[in-house]
């Protein structure tokens, strides 16, 4: 059975966070394992309360799970602060973890904040290197670049700025390893940028970013308020596929297939913006 692992915070209403991981994942007929980042008091209208996992406790869970059961991928969500990201990176090298996909989660689809201002620019340092993918949308894709996005011309030049931007890092971190005579390959050959619309662009298509250019992937517009958890859910999905052996075009191309249908399926759950249907493809 393929295996992964989700480090991230947990929703308490499920629809976001672990809970939507590890439903993806059993949905994917993959084994979910997960390590807390934080918890949060949330439903479908916001946070209103997050809770961090002390950093050390966190090590121990990514210690309990990478010496028993080896992730086959690993998808990286809610990470709020410096500390908790400086963990996270200090275990994935440790452990050489393969199919990272991180999913840079700075504000909830109910616009609360997950992330602390000063954290943004350390996790492009020193996480997006060892990430292969990464699947930021339209908001946090101008937080990390710095420039407004209106449309497919602006993604196209906010993702190759992101794409130049974590390759021009990974080299100079390369370089440095060589420099301390440490030959071990611990980033990925290439981290693939996939920025994705949604309905923040009124459309479903994203562009993904990988070394021989860049690739329009389109989606199926569907009229369906209820978009809570769709950034976790496809992140997770993407990792799925990447587990079980796809390149990254077509484990994306698959997640957005897995996606479109959660957000069919039609679920109306709470009072604000509902989580999608995760088990959509289980009642088929």
């Amino acid at each position: 059975m393929y295996t992964a692992l989700t480090i991230a915070g947990s929703d308490s209403c499920g629809g976001a966070g672990i809970q939507a991981d590890m439903k993806t994942m059993c949905a994917h007929g993959v084994y979910a394992m997960s390590a807390v980042t934080a918890l949060t008091a949330q439903n479908t209208t916001g946070v209103t309360n997050i809770l961090e996992v002390p950093p050390d406790f966190l090590m121990d869970q990514l210690d309990a799970v990478f010496t028993d059961i080896t992730p086959d991928a690993v998808k990286i969500g809610m990470l709020s602060g410096i500390p908790i990201m400086q963990t996270v990176a200090l275990k994935l090298v440790e452990y050489g973890a393969k199919h990272v996909v991180l999913d840079p989660v700075m504000v909830a689809t109910s616009g609360s904040r997950l992330m602390r201002t000063d954290a943004a620019e350390f996790m492009m340092e020193e996480l997006f290197p060892l990430a292969e993918i990464i699947t930021p949308n339209i908001p946090e894709a101008e937080a990390l670049t710095g420039m407004e996005i209106h449309g497919l011309s602006e993604m196209l030049v906010a993702g190759s700025l992101l794409y130049t931007k974590i390759r021009e890092r990974k080299n100079l971190l390369k370089k440095d390893l060589k420099e301390q005579g440490v030959e071990a390959e611990i980033y990925p050959a290439d981290t693939a940028v996939l920025i994705k619309g949604g309905h923040s662009i009124n459309d479903a298509n994203d562009l993904l970013f990988v070394e021989r250019g860049s690739v329009l992937i389109q989606g199926e517009r569907i009229d369906n308020p209820n978009t809570h958890g769709t950034g976790c859910t496809l992140s997770s999905a993407i990792a799925c596929n990447l587990a079980k052996g796809m390149d990254v075009e077509q484990a994306v191309r698959r997640a957005k297939d897995y996606l479109a249908g959660a957000l069919r399926s039609g679920l109306d759950l709470g009072h604000g913006s509902g989580p999608v249907d995760h088990m959509w493809n289980q009642r088929v």
